[in-house]
């Protein structure tokens, strides 16, 4: 079974940007896949960035997500990956990304992003 994979987390100045990978291990993405990312932050609930595509490459964000978050995938590479520009305090959460392949969902276990100011 494909078991997505986050890395790309760290310690960032507020104002900073960053980019996360989404890989996976076991197989990889193909066809309909989707690959979403969400943020949990400390004492939240998850939140939906956005999603993308694997073989058309559509991407839909969150209302709360338009403007400083970008998803795109990278065929060549086999990797999905969100882009964030101009870090903020609010923005430190665990980054996660699961596939959605038909009605299967898999996560990934997340990386952590700190935003210092």
């Amino acid at each position: 079974q494909v078991q997505p994979a986050e890395s790309g987390g760290g310690v960032v100045q507020a104002g900073d940007s960053l980019t996360l990978s989404c890989s996976v291990s076991g197989g990889t993405f193909v066809g309909d896949d989707m690959v979403a990312w969400y943020r949990q932050a400390p004492g939240k609930e998850r939140e939906v960035i956005g999603t993308i595509t694997w073989d058309a490459g559509s991407r839909h964000y969150a209302d709360s997500m338009r403007g400083r978050f970008t998803i795109y995938r990278d065929y060549h590479e086999n990797r999905a990956w969100l882009h964030m520009n101009g870090l903020k305090p609010e923005d430190p959460a665990i980054y996660s990304c699961n596939l959605q392949r038909g009605s299967v969902v898999c996560w990934g276990q997340g990386t952590q992003v700190t935003v210092s100011s």
